[in-house]
């Protein structure tokens, strides 16, 4: 489990918090259960590493504020439009029994160890999170599938990973496909728009020569070969 450092803030203007910004910090707030919200802050530095965790956002932290330590579950972090910096950072406390919805991630283990991915199968991933709702003491750091011995053409779905009772996913009625692995995709598609567009060549050579014999440079070449009818138009005059 992370643990964060933070202190209370005591900001009551915009200036105020633009100065403890300045100074490296972020604002945030803890709420939820019986106690009040406190306002906190902490380091622009340390937030920004624990962010790089995908797993931030679904992760128990552990929250000292002014040394009084606390579980919290980030719930959602504001970024400036410019910048892309964390401005501030929504903190729910954990408390037991109470049940919330979350996105988990979803982690693969031994891919080396799949027969399907070593004869060129494709692991195609449908869900990289799935939406779980769950007591927050229970929350699950990731839901993991095992691709050892998997082959080509198998599927997994949520009823293959063994949750908790109590954590359910909050789609239900169907047992919704997390990946598969698919077949060698066969790249045979690419010749047919190249035969396509050589038809189309020839038949676009063929087009033209309408078109030349409207210009007037077709039927002297066509003429060249009777010759009767090159004197047939002087006769008709006569």
């Amino acid at each position: 489990m992370n643990s964060l450092d933070a202190n209370i803030r005591n900001t009551k203007t915009k200036g105020d918090v633009n100065s403890l910004r300045n100074n490296g910090n972020v604002p945030a707030i803890v709420y939820g259960g019986e106690a009040q919200n406190e306002k906190i802050s902490i380091s622009k530095k340390i937030l920004k590493s624990l962010i790089e965790n995908e797993n931030f956002l679904s992760s128990i932290i552990n929250l000292n504020i002014d040394g009084k330590p606390q579980k919290v579950l980030p719930r959602e972090i504001k970024y400036d439009i410019i910048s892309d910096e964390p401005i501030h950072v929504d903190f729910l406390r954990v408390v037991a029994g109470v049940k919330i919805r979350i996105e988990v991630p979803v982690k693969f283990l031994n891919h080396e160890k799949s027969p399907g991915l070593k004869r060129g199968g494709v692991l195609n991933i449908v869900r990289r999170k799935v939406e779980l709702k769950c007591p927050s003491e229970k929350i699950p750091e990731n839901l993991v599938i095992d691709l050892e011995g998997v082959d080509i053409g198998e599927s997994f779905k949520i009823s293959s990973i063994n949750l908790d009772s109590d954590v359910t996913p909050t789609i239900q009625g169907r047992d919704f496909v997390i990946a598969t692995l698919a077949a060698p995709t066969v790249m045979k598609e690419p010749e047919k728009p190249a035969e396509a567009e050589a038809a189309e060549g020839e038949e676009g050579a063929e087009g033209t020569e309408p078109a030349a014999a409207e210009g007037g440079d077709k039927p002297a070449a066509e003429g060249d070969k009777k010759e009767g009818e090159d004197k047939k138009p002087a006769e008709e005059k006569k």
